[in-house]
């Protein structure tokens, strides 16, 4: 004969309060983190497709540097890129070629005195038509 234990069922349950509130926490800190760095990751990606859309522009390897510069600014003025200062771009001629280079980096504060450093670099050579 087989003997049911009900008595069991009625111990059971969900989590404790404790548990429920580190869960809390954990996935709270981690949506912050999302909604703090994920624009900057965002604007990076745009400034990466604004600089290899210019592969293949015409005239690209007989402009000057400001003038590369000036037509990398109109671009991300375009894709809303408000942040970033075009200094931090640097552009080199060598023979054909234009040398595009970024280093930067984004301080963004997350909460009272604890902030955030993301640092990009990216180097892209490339010829015009």
């Amino acid at each position: 004969m087989k003997k049911n234990n009900f008595s069991s069922i009625g111990r059971q349950g969900g989590a404790s309060a404790l548990t429920m509130l580190v869960m809390v926490l954990f996935f709270g800190s981690l949506l912050t983190l999302v909604i703090k760095l994920g624009p900057v990751y965002l604007d990076d990606i745009t400034i990466q497709e604004a600089l290899e859309g210019l592969e293949g522009t015409e005239g690209l390897s007989t402009m000057g540097p400001p003038q590369v510069r000036s037509l990398i600014n109109k671009r991300l003025s375009v894709n809303n890129v408000r942040g970033f200062d075009a200094k931090q771009i640097s552009v080199e001629k060598n023979g054909e070629f234009v040398v595009i280079k970024v280093d930067y980096e984004v301080r963004n504060n997350l909460f009272r005195n604890v902030d955030t450093v993301i640092h990009f670099k990216h180097e892209y050579e490339m010829k015009g038509k």
